[in-house]
């Protein structure tokens, strides 16, 4: 129970400093009242699911906790449970431990809240394909406020992982391989989420996004300079510039240092030069990985002991390392009291500027489902890339017999990714099951037919045309002959056919994109190639819709089809936004913000590449074939068609201190209304070291009706042509700079110089990391 006597304590006083508050409650502390500030527990460990159980609370929590571990991402609780079952845990360890220290509650929000009746927005990598930082910080700002309803207050996400093999299944949950693009998207969810009172969490620092074979938590093989110039700027510019709350290590190593006791990563990069302020968690049951996985030691004491000594401040999902055995590292001399102090005062100086002390109880956060839904319909829209068309698209107003098939064409689930709230109960409750209401994991839920979860691809096809005709072709993975013959026999004599083929999400077995489904080939899956060719033999137009977290190698299909689009993992309305596409009823603008290969052979395949990558010596191609990706980074088909004219620079040369700005004219020159990305890339000419050969510098979507022209200006800095040099400085260096606008990383008609002139500059600490971008 709480001690009386520290009623009137300092640490109690809101009004005073957190300084003055975290020094005070830290001199009252126990040992084990500390260690336990570093520990986490499941809501199962003290409660069934949904009713708060104070003995078992006392049992795993007598002397404090650090975190609960998602409430409602791993119950079936409704918003309002949830937050009865959260602040039924803050009102006990407020009223029943010695010190009364409120937990952080965290949850899952890759793409909307990993919770019961959760609006599922479409994938990280469907924000990316948008270009639109405002639609990203939007929907944070829901996510934030759908965690407060229930009790949350720190959410896992944004990703900020920079990724360039497609092979690795997690692909779909990043804003893809670009360090300018990342950085942009990952700043504007962070901004969303923190706006609404709720922490965001960075991660996974670093190199997760490139592990070796494609092979989920391998090592990164990644130089130091590259490391900084493209790995870590994402979560560099987080933490300077939008204060980021907390950040989680990845689980791989880099050079032989696993992420999860680097000194040199959590300390001396992360806190003593960014000067972040924040707690580092663990990735779930990350410290146990340096005994289980990287097996540099045997001991959990000697393994708490590194993470902690190295900055890793708090363990997840639940106390194991960071409990006895933490304890029994400082009983022999594994670790010095006054490490274990830093972690604590960290974890509750952000515990006191949350204001937890004075609001652990949930209090009513309005949450309007319908707005939150119309947003994912409209970033759903906005994140379908139209690879290729030979004027099939879009449909005529009536467009005669249509045949829809493949068998991702009525079926729900293949819309949702990886870490929706229903993906991760299918777990648990095999995968016909979905969720009900209320009902804990391990009883008997109701059934929800999937057709009476979300529209599907031809649910929404009929609702529009008259004459839609249909045959799956057999499953993702598999297909018998008379299947496949069924398809064809459908789509012989139609108009057109609609192919929907691609991947499922999730962590089971029959899943083919997400975490630890990490693919040898990236083609298409199971006999999904063999339905392809049947239908395109037909002789009927081919539409083929690519439902998929990661870019999929059809080099046959973009001869072959008469158009093809990318919907990515679309969520709950992606469905609709297909139909949309496919009508015209919206005209697509998403560009890719990743490079589709030609193979798996091409990997890694990435635009900013160095002089001497994407050629063999004197021959530019492979023997076997093409050398140039399928589709490049920042590629995307349109309805219409536009024109870039006009650029101009603010000066020809600057100084390394100056800021300077790039200007152009966008028109569109076709019929239909429609969207364009420009986007803004660099070369630097003249360097000491190999520079990429171009690099996104800024970008914007612009919205122009049929004839209609906007002029597009780029603020850019001087410190954003830095490099980083052989000692490890940033480094604007005098030279020869080029200045590429186009619409893709392929197609950039425009072109200028800029020449910085003057002496060198060393960057101490950078401060300008978004290029500005205004639009006339």
């Amino acid at each position: 129970m709480t001690d009386p006597t520290l009623q009137g304590a300092p640490y109690r006083d809101a009004t005073l400093p957190s300084e003055a508050r975290v020094a005070d409650l830290l001199g009252r502390m126990t040992r084990r009242e500390k260690i336990a500030q570093l520990g986490a527990i499941w809501p199962a460990q003290c409660s069934d699911g949904e009713t708060f159980d104070a003995a078992r609370m006392r049992d795993v929590a007598a002397h404090g906790l650090g975190q609960v571990t998602r409430i409602s991402g791993s119950t079936l609780l409704e918003p309002e449970g949830a937050a009865r079952l959260a602040n039924a845990i803050q009102r006990w360890l407020r009223e029943e431990t010695r010190l009364g220290i409120p937990a952080i509650l965290h949850e899952e929000s890759l793409h909307g809240l990993t919770a019961l009746g959760s609006v599922v927005h479409p994938q990280a990598i469907n924000m990316a394909a948008t270009w639109r930082s405002e639609l990203v910080e939007q929907v944070a700002g829901f996510i934030g406020r759908a965690a407060l309803a229930r009790g949350a207050t720190l959410v896992l996400a944004p990703i900020l992982d920079i990724t360039r093999d497609p092979r690795w299944g997690r692909l779909e949950e990043t804003f893809g391989e670009d360090a300018y693009l990342v950085m942009a998207l990952g700043c504007a969810y962070t901004r969303g989420v923190q706006a609404e009172g709720v922490l965001a969490c960075g991660k996974h620092l670093v190199g997760h996004g490139l592990p070796e074979g494609g092979m989920n938590r391998a090592p990164a093989h990644i130089g130091p300079r590259e490391l900084r110039e493209h790995f870590l700027l994402p979560f560099e510019a987080a933490v300077r510039q939008e204060r980021l709350g907390t950040v989680m290590h990845a689980y791989g190593e880099i050079d032989g240092q696993p992420c999860v006791s680097s000194r040199e990563l959590l300390t001396d990069v992360l806190r003593e030069e960014w000067g972040f302020e924040g707690v580092v968690v663990s990735d779930y049951d990350g410290v146990n990985e340096l005994v289980v996985s990287h097996q540099v030691t045997s001991d959990l004491a000697a393994a708490a002991a590194m993470a902690l000594e190295a900055g890793m401040d708090m363990e997840l999902p639940r106390t194991v390392a960071y409990g006895e055995h933490l304890e029994r590292a400082l009983d022999r001399g594994l670790l010095d009291a006054s490490v274990l102090d830093l972690a604590v005062s960290r974890v509750l100086r952000v515990k006191f500027k949350m204001g937890l002390f004075e609001f652990p109880i949930v209090a009513p956060v309005e949450i309007d489902p319908a707005s939150e839904r119309a947003h994912a319909l409209r970033l759903a829209r906005d994140s379908i890339v139209l690879l290729e068309n030979d004027g099939t698209l879009p449909f005529p107003e009536r467009p005669g017999r249509v045949a829809v098939v493949g068998p991702s064409a009525d079926d729900p689930r293949n819309l949702l990714g990886d870490y929706a709230h229903q993906l991760h109960v299918e777990t648990l409750l095999g995968r016909d099951e979905t969720i009900a209401t209320g009902t804990p994991v391990g009883e008997t839920v109701h059934r929800i037919s999937p057709s009476d979860a979300y529209p599907t691809v031809l649910s929404e096809l009929r609702a529009r045309f008259s004459h839609v005709v249909h045959a799956p072709g057999g499953t993702l993975w598999e297909a018998s002959d008379e299947e496949i013959a069924a398809a064809a026999r459908v789509s012989r004599g139609a108009d057109v056919a609609v192919l929907v083929l691609g991947e499922r999400s999730g962590l089971t077995d029959d899943a083919i994109s997400g975490e630890a489904r990490d693919r040898l080939e990236i083609g298409l899956p199971g006999r999904q190639q063999d339905l392809l060719e049947a239908v395109v033999a037909t002789g009927t137009p081919v539409v083929l819709v690519l439902l998929a977290g990661r870019p999929l190698a059809v080099p046959w299909a973009a001869e072959r089809c008469a158009a093809i689009i990318h919907a990515w993992v679309p969520g709950e309305t992606g469905a609709v936004a297909v139909a949309d596409v496919l009508s015209g009823a919206v005209n697509p603008g998403a560009k890719l913000p990743v490079t589709v290969p030609r193979s798996s052979g091409q990997v890694p395949s990435y635009y900013s590449h160095r002089p001497t990558g994407g050629h063999s010596n004197w021959k530019v191609e492979y023997v076997d074939g093409s050398n140039l990706p399928l589709w490049p980074f920042g590629f995307g088909r349109s309805y219409t068609s536009f024109e870039l004219s006009d650029l101009q620079l603010s000066a020809s040369e600057i100084s390394a201190q100056d800021a300077f700005e790039v200007s152009a004219t966008v028109r569109n020159t076709g019929q239909r209304a429609g969207d364009e990305v420009v986007q803004l890339y660099v070369r630097d000419v003249e360097a000491s070291l190999t520079r990429p050969v171009k690099e996104l510098r800024g970008f914007a979507r612009v919205s122009l009706e049929p004839g209609q022209a906007r002029s597009v200006t780029f603020t850019l800095h001087a410190e954003q042509l830095a490099y980083v040099d052989v000692p490890g400085r940033w480094l604007v260096e005098p030279g020869e700079f080029r200045l590429l606008l186009g619409t893709s990383s392929a197609d950039l008609p425009l072109a200028a110089s800029l020449n910085v002139v003057g002496p060198a500059r060393v960057i101490e600490s950078r401060c300008h990391y978004l290029t500005g971008v205004s639009i006339r």
